[in-house]
């Protein structure tokens, strides 16, 4: 299967998901988080043993928009609080269905890594853009193109 194919599935199930379970932004932040550093981590390690460079598109997480509205005032969230809330459960469903969706499709590294930049390009938008801790468990908003 190629490359596209790959990151098409991976897009069509995550989005069918998270539509499902109407995952709060928090959440699949956090997933994305974990998926992520695993996966650079890996890459990480072969390219120190290769001497292979890694794209900063791929090392770095993509910039966000930056709108009049974000952080005009600080608001500040007890992280500890939010993790309690957090329903682990769902976070794992969505945790399985990456990790079983990429060895499925034997993405590589740097493919997983973009398909899930992008996601996690989303994620941080809405993040920014939350006004208060409720807003951090408010379904993720995807884009009717997405």
């Amino acid at each position: 299967m190629s490359a596209t194919d790959s990151m098409v599935t991976l897009q069509e199930r995550m989005v069918n998901l998270i539509g499902q379970l109407t995952m709060p932004v928090s959440e699949v932040a956090l997933v994305l988080q974990h998926h992520i550093q695993g996966l650079l981590g890996s890459l990480s390690e072969y390219a120190s043993k290769t001497g292979v460079a890694i794209s900063e598109r791929v090392s770095q997480p993509w910039p966000i928009e930056q709108t009049a509205e974000i952080n005009q005032s600080p608001v500040a969230f007890d992280v500890e609080k939010v993790l309690k809330i957090v329903d682990q459960d769902r976070m794992d469903i969505l945790s399985t269905l990456i990790r079983v969706t990429l060895v499925e499709m034997e993405m590589d590294l740097v493919e997983a890594i973009l398909a899930l930049r992008a996601w996690e390009q989303l994620v941080r938008q809405q993040l920014a853009e939350a006004k208060g801790p409720g807003q951090l468990f408010s379904p993720l908003e995807l884009p009717e193109a997405w």
